[in-house]
């Protein structure tokens, strides 16, 4: 099977010094238009950050309560004010076939803003992202390396905010 990617219309790199960085970035993100209808790929290691940034991003948009991992539930899904939120980890998956299984093809094609983790694990069946963020940790504390790259408008306008 070939793998096809997705253009990349623009990319940027950021550092997050700090994980109060990486919360204002995600402040930042949440205020925009676009982010009510986008899909962002997170990818890194274990331990880089997308869960945390995740949290801080539902946060921002004014998630209360506790944030889970989805590792082992693979989708934790938040009714936000006017917005649906999904919050994928593939991380388990074994075979893209459990993604169709799952139902995840009909959350995808409904409104709302999805986040995906580990998006690798189910990129055969996964549709393009709008922004994909690679976080990387830098050294032993918390500072992170961030490349962000959009793949469509949308991704473009998630970019510049």
């Amino acid at each position: 099977m070939t793998l096809t990617h997705p253009a990349i219309l623009e990319t940027r790199s950021f550092d997050w010094p700090d994980e109060s960085a990486c919360a204002a970035h995600a402040a930042r993100l949440a205020r925009c238009a676009a982010l009510r209808d986008a899909f962002i790929e997170l990818r890194g290691p274990l331990g880089a950050g997308k869960t945390t940034f995740v949290r801080h991003l539902l946060r921002a948009l004014g998630a209360t309560g506790r944030i889970k991992s989805p590792t082992y539930a693979v989708l934790e899904p938040y009714t936000l004010a006017a917005l649906e939120v999904s919050h994928f980890d593939f991380y388990r998956f074994g075979a893209a076939r459990e993604w169709e299984d799952a139902g995840f093809r009909d959350i995808f094609g409904r409104p709302g803003l999805k986040l995906v983790e580990w998006p690798d694990r189910a990129a055969d069946v996964l549709p393009p992202p709008d922004l994909r963020l690679e976080i990387e940790p830098v050294g032993d504390g918390d500072a992170r390396r961030v490349t962000a790259a959009a793949c469509s408008a949308a991704g473009v306008e998630l970019l510049r905010a």
